[in-house]
């Protein structure tokens, strides 16, 4: 019962902070790792433990999932070169400069430097989105962050598995790159498998409650069946969300649609609740456990890695984007880093906030892993400074670089809606009922309306009158059922039907979720 009152009360300030975040223009990790950092040395909070082999499954098996759905392959394949410079490169050479820190000047064995390494090296792009969305920045840094965010996870967890295996004496370092690539080919072709399948078997659910919790089934088991036989987990888990992501849409009807996107964002966001206040229930057991100088050393070793990380990525995205733009500037903007040029660069460098994944990923360790405690508190040192740090200043970075908002996606939702609603009106062609020129009218106030790339999605006049008219149905249904001559179900499937109406007649983007 303690354990239930406690997460009422964690959800309950979860939700106050992500509103003081909204409110600041600051991520809302960034206020949760405060949070979780002052719960840690309060007297009365609890102690809760979690199973390591849980974590990743919980944690990171259902965010790399809601982050697929916000990847574009288009976007990746475009990106291809910065992408793999940040998402595969760059992640290792964060990797080898933590590890020799760790290894080096902390004194933790080689294998549990590089695990180290692996837990902090992927940065998480889902912490700067909140306040780069209210901007606008440029789209191709938008695009880069979120892939990279996408496929940073897998390069760090293959170390880090190999790490974890290698650090309990039963591998070898010869054999652990031919073991690794053909744990990769199977991840990926299991990944694209289990997806297709998953497609086939949700095309026949048609009850959206029953669809949304086969999601989170398939999700979590995907996981699971590839940690059971030997696979990457991480790679398994991105080329299953993003075959998902390009196939399932179209193949699901819109009410199982509206509902799991509803779902998956709040399940989202209450595991970064969950783990940020784990994460520093986490920190004060093991602050109990380290001698006086061993405190002092894990969090010396915490500040190290902190500068570390942030200087590497700063050092690395300025000096990789001078280079390419130096040498192939010939090729086009998208090899040489667009026409945001440095400041573009700076950007990036700074939107290097670790979140989510390096919480798990330390959880994850095993209870007897070398050097165990110290690394988690390491992690979360990171985890709570970069959000600090980076994510503290972002909103006054971009407001120095000054960049005009981007109107690219505008465009882009002009040109197809306005193809959308031509290809509605030319299957009324040749229909003259008066039906048909009611539905005629509302088709081309829409197409018209999207022509604008201003405000694609705009409400039109025949939706401003709907929008009227259903306020006046609302409270018609109200006095309904205060006078009893409806009862409360014919209330509420009435107030659906209301309900869908209002989504309809609504501009795109009113009833998108606010936490994000």
């Amino acid at each position: 019962m303690l354990l239930f009152e406690w997460t009422l009360v964690l959800l309950l300030v979860a939700v106050l902070l992500a509103a003081l975040a909204r409110r600041l223009e600051v991520p809302y990790p960034s206020l949760l790792a405060v949070v979780g950092a002052v719960l840690a040395f309060l007297p009365f909070s609890p102690a809760i433990e979690i199973d390591p082999e849980l974590a990743l499954a919980l944690f990171v098996a259902p965010v790399l999932l809601d982050a697929a759905f916000d990847t574009s392959p288009r976007d990746l394949k475009r990106n291809a070169l910065p992408l793999t410079s940040l998402a595969v490169v760059a992640v290792m050479v964060t990797t080898a400069a933590v590890a020799l820190i760790g290894w080096k000047f902390a004194g933790l064995p080689l294998a549990a430097a590089i695990a180290l390494g692996a837990i902090v090296a992927p940065p998480d792009a889902a912490a700067a989105a909140a306040v780069l969305s209210q901007f606008r920045p440029p789209r191709r840094i938008m695009a880069v962050l979120q892939g990279e965010s996408l496929l940073n996870d897998a390069t760090a967890l293959l170390i880090y598995r190999v790490a974890v295996v290698a650090a309990g004496g039963t591998i070898v370092l010869g054999n652990a790159v031919p073991i690794a690539a053909l744990s990769l080919i199977g991840s990926i072709v299991a990944g694209y498998v289990l997806a297709r399948l998953f497609v086939l078997a949700i095309t026949r659910v048609t009850d959206a409650a029953t669809a949304t919790i086969l999601q989170f089934v398939g999700t979590f088991g995907v996981w699971i069946f590839a940690d059971r036989v030997g696979l990457s987990g991480i790679v398994t888990m991105v080329v299953y969300a993003i075959t998902l992501a390009r196939s399932a849409p179209r193949r699901t009807n819109s009410r199982n649609r509206v509902s799991s996107y509803s779902v998956w964002e709040t399940a989202v966001f209450v595991l970064n609740v969950l783990a940020f206040v784990l994460m520093g229930l986490q920190a004060k057991p093991i602050l109990n456990r380290l001698s006086e100088e061993g405190r002092v050393e894990a969090l010396l070793l915490g500040l190290a890695t902190l500068v570390t990380v942030i200087v590497i990525r700063l050092a690395w995205v300025l000096g990789a984007g001078a280079i390419v733009r130096l040498t192939c500037g010939w090729l086009g903007p998208q090899w040489h880093g667009g026409k945001e040029g440095v400041r573009g660069d700076l950007l990036m460098g700074w939107c290097g906030m670790r979140g989510l994944v390096t919480l798990a990923t330390a959880f994850a360790l095993p209870a007897d892993f070398p050097g165990r405690d110290p690394i988690v508190l390491t992690a979360f040192c990171v985890v709570l400074g970069t959000l600090v740090l980076q994510g503290m200043t972002l909103k006054p970075l971009l407001r120095m670089l000054n960049f005009a908002p981007d109107q690219s996606i505008e465009q882009e939702v002009s040109r197809g809606r306005v193809a959308v609603m031509q290809a509605a009106l030319d299957s009324l062609a040749g229909d003259d009922t008066r039906a048909a020129a009611a539905v005629r009218d509302l088709y081309a106030a829409a197409r018209t309306v999207a022509e604008s790339s201003e405000n694609p999605q705009a409400a039109t006049e025949h939706d401003e009158l709907r929008l009227r008219a259903i306020k006046h149905q609302r409270a018609a249904l109200e006095r309904l059922r205060h006078e009893g001559t409806i009862g409360d179900e014919a209330y509420h499937r009435l107030q659906e039907e209301i309900d869908w109406s209002e989504l309809d007649a609504s501009p795109a983007g009113r009833f998108q979720p606010l936490m994000t």
